[in-house]
């Protein structure tokens, strides 16, 4: 990048860590010090907040006012501006990172030079993403174009507005007690002030009707300090294009087999399990969850909490599946789903897909949040010296140990079916499902 700035005969000007990197790759480089006439102070937070900075950005080149201003102070104009903001986000996300750290990691000037750039972009070109660079170079080989210069500057006010909600993120997870500061394990999860920095992944067919636009977000990069994770950095290994349904499904089914740690497989349709079940393998548990209702789960989505061998493909081929999310497939099983091409086959990250701490949903001129239903209680083993807080046995006789385990198996599986809801399980997989009823009874007859 400042190779091919130099070479269109632009005049490098850059604070001291970068400075010095140009320096070193033979590039000429005014330090930001001799132009402001102030040395870097404090550690390096003050560099760049300085007229003689700011001003050669802010003035507009079609104002005369503004120009003679310049002038007569004997300021530069500066007529592109990259920035790469300190890594706030990915400081934050390390382990065990101080309160002190993170503070030193809040970008001050970067940003005050991004938003001075993007104001006036009709004059100053402004770049926060490297994968800008060929593109700006290419565009200063002739007349950059307004349309350029506007897509830039909405980029840049978007990354600043993202840097912003990260640092608000992150300061909702500190705690002061006792004088000190520390992080929590997590936010609150009801905070007073909720900002969400998103980017399109892509725009998908429609929504859940033909005539509903849609598409695909996911956090963004500098938000959330790592690169997406889950559904968010899905990889397709092959079928046809995803639909807005599908994505609900295989969110749906991810976390349902996400609440096993044995071998677990479900089918989903409209995001509720038509059959579930764990197994001594994942072609095990497909099956039993397959054949507890195989008219249902013709045509239906798949979720698997293991990878995805040869057994579970031949399995899952021998009948119409739309789609299939499991944390890996091996080679040989792609070769046999590689014969269903229309089958639309996702692997994802189960570590990252682990149920998140809230839901949000929109209602007309709102939105609602609340805590994700995580059926912890159901985690560890129960027996009648074993239960969690708030289950009691009401029956005359206690439950059998098989009776103890099955039951666990039907909580986890029924807090994923919406209400009415009842199941019928025995302890490895359902025998019968009853979903969205308007009474229990209804429920009980479906």
């Amino acid at each position: 990048m400042g190779r091919g700035l130099a070479a269109r005969g632009f005049e490098l000007v850059s604070t001291g860590g970068t400075a010095r990197a140009l320096t070193g790759a033979g590039l000429p480089v005014t330090n930001v010090s001799d132009v402001t006439g102030v040395p870097e102070m404090m550690d390096g937070r003050v560099k760049t907040l300085h007229p003689n900075i700011h001003g050669g950005i802010l003035a507009r080149r079609s104002n005369a006012e503004d120009l003679h201003a310049i002038a007569r102070l004997g300021i530069q104009s500066i007529d592109v501006v990259v920035v790469n903001l300190y890594p706030f986000a990915e400081t934050a996300a390390k382990p065990g990172v101080t309160f002190d750290e993170l503070v030193e990691q809040i970008d001050i000037g970067g940003p005050s030079l991004v938003r001075a750039a993007a104001k006036n972009f009709q004059d100053v070109l402004v770049v926060v993403d490297p994968v800008d660079y060929p593109a700006l170079l290419t565009a200063l080989d002739e007349t950059p174009p307004l349309s350029f210069r506007f897509d830039l500057m909405r980029k840049a006010l978007a990354h600043t507005a993202a840097y912003d909600t990260a640092i608000s993120a992150t300061l909702a997870t500190v705690r002061l007690e006792g004088g000190q500061f520390g992080r929590a394990d997590r936010a609150d999860a009801l905070l007073d002030h909720l900002d969400l920095a998103l980017e399109k992944i892509r725009d998908l067919r429609y929504g859940e009707n033909p005539h509903q636009k849609a598409a695909w977000y996911r956090p963004t990069r500098v938000a959330q300090g790592v690169g997406p994770a889950a559904l968010g950095d899905a990889t397709i290994l092959q079928g046809k294009e995803l639909s807005f349904t599908n994505l609900l499904d295989l969110d749906a089914a991810a976390r349902i087999v996400l609440e096993f740690a044995e071998p677990a497989a479900v089918v989903v349709k409209h995001t509720n399990p038509c059959g579930a079940a764990t197994g001594e393998s994942a072609a095990d548990a497909y099956s039993r969850a397959r054949d507890a209702d195989a008219l249902a789960a013709f045509g239906g989505i798949v979720g698997l909490n293991r990878t995805l061998d040869v057994a579970t493909a031949e399995a899952i081929a021998s009948t119409f599946i739309e789609a299939v999310i499991a944390p890996a497939v091996d080679a040989g099983a792609a070769a046999v789903l590689a014969k269903k091409p229309n089958m639309r086959v996702v692997t994802a990250s189960f570590d990252a897909l682990k149920p998140t701490d809230v839901e949000l949903r929109s209602i007309l001129g709102a939105m609602l949040l609340q805590e994700r239903d995580r059926v912890v209680e159901a985690q560890p083993p129960w027996s009648a010296d074993r239960l969690p807080d708030g289950v009691t046995v009401v029956t005359k006789r206690q439950p059998t140990a098989e009776e103890w385990e099955a039951l666990r198996f039907a909580w986890r599986i029924c807090a994923h079916v919406k209400s009415n809801a009842v199941i019928f399980t025995d302890a490895r997989h359902t025998l019968a499902i009853g979903a969205g009823q308007m009474s229990r009874v209804d429920a009980v007859n479906v």
